[in-house]
């Protein structure tokens, strides 16, 4: 657990745009880029919410085949997956898969949905780059019995 705390820190600094690690690779320092890029992975640009800024971390996690639900990002989010195998999916037909070790810029303003493919289940820490007092994730409204 302690260890993926600590990659969980590790994680948070190397996915902020622009700044370096706050450590030089040494014999007793490894330090590997995970991502750095100004578009999310549909290829839009990143762009911060206006007010106080905010961080979040989440860990989320998935039981094998379990999905998230549709749902869109307001805010930039950017993920590590931990464990198991995840399909994002678009509204539009796209999907990102990604596996144990990748991370990934989440596109924002984009209705998806995210599945935990495989035998296991699927572990990833997300960071939202937001606002104090705006919503992380809105959920795709359910359809409504029109014929009651």
């Amino acid at each position: 657990m302690k260890a993926n705390i600590r990659l969980c820190m590790i994680a948070l600094l190397l996915f902020m745009p622009g700044v370096t690690p706050a450590v030089d690779d040494n014999s007793a320092v490894k330090v590997t880029p995970l991502l750095k890029t100004a578009s999310s992975w549909d290829g839009n640009p990143i762009v911060y919410p206006e007010g106080q800024a905010e961080v979040t971390a989440l860990l989320v996690e998935i039981a094998p085949g379990g999905a998230t639900g549709w749902h869109q990002h307001p805010v930039p989010s950017f993920g590590f997956l931990l464990q198991g195998t995840l399909e994002v999916t678009l509204e539009d037909g796209r999907v990102k898969r990604m596996e144990a070790g990748e991370a990934l810029s989440e596109v924002t303003h984009t209705m998806h949905i995210g599945r935990a493919v495989g035998e296991m289940p699927t572990k990833i820490v997300v960071f939202y780059a937001g606002a104090v007092g705006k919503a992380l994730t809105i959920n795709k409204p359910s359809p409504t019995n029109l014929s009651r």
